[in-house]
Parts: C-alpha cells; sequence; structure tokens
C-alpha cells in the first residue's frame, strides 16, 4: 500500500469517526495512570488516589513489562478504595479499572545501542492501545483511550506521549496528557520533562525552584 494510499484511508478513517461520534453530556472523565515501577509508581498512585474514583472513572493503569510491583500496588489501592466505598454507602460498587502491560521502552542501564528495538517495540504496543483499540468499540463504548492521561516519568512515558501525539496528527480522538514532575526533582528537570516539556497539555512541578520566569510550569506545592 503506497503512502498517499494510507493517507487517504486515515482522513476516511477520521472523518467517519467525526461524524458518528455522539457528543454526549459526561459526568465522568476516564483517566489512564502510568506507572514507572518503584518511587515513580509510588508518586503516581498517591496522585491516584486523591482523585475521586466515582468521577475518574473507569482507571487505567499503564505498566511496564515484568513490572509485577507496580501492578499490585495498583489493585491494593483499588482494594482500599472499594472498602471505603462499601463501608461509607453500605452497598458495594463494581469497580471500574484495568491493568494494561507494555513493553519496556528501555531497561535499567541497557545500552543506548541496544535501546531503539525496545523502545520501537513499546511504541507499536501504545499505538495499539492508545488508537488501535478504540476504532473497534463499537456504539456507546466508542471512546477514546482514556480522557486525562497522567505521567511522571521515566522514559517509557515519553513513548506513551509519542503514541498520544500519533493521534492528534492524524486527526483520531486522544487523551489530554498532565506530566507531573518526580518530588525527587528539587533543582532541575528529569530527561523525560525536559523532553515532554513543550508539547503536553500540562506540566506541573512540585518545587518552586523549578519554575520559571515566562515558564509553563504549574507549581502547586508538593502533591505527594
Amino acid at each position: 500500500m503506497s503512502w498517499a494510499a494510507l493517507l487517504l484511508l486515515l482522513l476516511c478513517v477520521r472523518f467517519v469517526l467525526f461524524f458518528r461520534r455522539r457528543r454526549l453530556p459526561r459526568q465522568t472523565c476516564s483517566v489512564a495512570i502510568f506507572l514507572g515501577s518503584g518511587g515513580h509508581t509510588s508518586e503516581a498512585l498517591q496522585l491516584a488516589s486523591s482523585l475521586d474514583f466515582s468521577r475518574y472513572t473507569p482507571r487505567t493503569y499503564v505498566v511496564s513489562q515484568g513490572d509485577a510491583f507496580s501492578a499490585q500496588k495498583a489493585l491494593a489501592l483499588e482494594r482500599i478504595k472499594a472498602s471505603h466505598t462499601v463501608i461509607s454507602d453500605n452497598h458495594s460498587i463494581q469497580p471500574q479499572y484495568k491493568l494494561l502491560t507494555i513493553p519496556r521502552a528501555r531497561r535499567v542501564h541497557q545500552s543506548l545501542l541496544t535501546t531503539p528495538p525496545d523502545a520501537v517495540k513499546s511504541l507499536l504496543a501504545c499505538v495499539y492501545f492508545i488508537s488501535v483499540c478504540p476504532l473497534f468499540k463499537i456504539g456507546a463504548f466508542r471512546r477514546p483511550f482514556a480522557d486525562l492521561l497522567i505521567l511522571n516519568g521515566p522514559g517509557t512515558c515519553v513513548v506513551l506521549y509519542a503514541a498520544v501525539l500519533l493521534n492528534r496528527l492524524i486527526g483520531l480522538p486522544g487523551p489530554r496528557v498532565m506530566y507531573v514532575e518526580s518530588f525527587a526533582r528539587v533543582r532541575s528537570l528529569s530527561l523525560s520533562g525536559k523532553l515532554l516539556y513543550h508539547f503536553v497539555d500540562r506540566f506541573v512541578v512540585q518545587w518552586p525552584d523549578l519554575v520559571q520566569s515566562g515558564g509553563r510550569e504549574d507549581y502547586r506545592g508538593c502533591l505527594v
């Protein structure tokens, strides 16, 4: 298939989705949260725990392949939230969440020479979940991957954003992206933060020294 034919196909898909999409008022916001393992996971889940789960639903936790710790922590948070709901409301509500596993874009201490193949594999998985899967949902279930995607590092989050950017370039619906810089970054941005600084919809920092005059940092104090 030529590039021209592929472009024409993408444009046709874009127009079909545009005219068939039903713009109904919604009271909930679907959210996807990337759990980057270790301290990144702890920070991301602490941010998630402050959300009103009745409003931010369904929830998608994105974890890297082999990161059983992050998956277990996400499930533990959901169980805690569900138990509080049962106690306070005296009835059980079926939790609406799922776990997605994607290949790592780069392993710890992995050499730069061997990173590109892993990064491409990770990107293809992200494109599948963010761009391809929503196309096969029908009727009332046709919704984007998420309304909001929360990132706070490490490197795999850059690949996730690349998949979102691809959606936007071809006219498909995608989530708004909020990047929350790690609590550990006190005086300088992380590499992921520097790469995404000019592209994400909202860039949040947790220390005043990271706020630049005329910059786009959003500082609201320590969040975790």
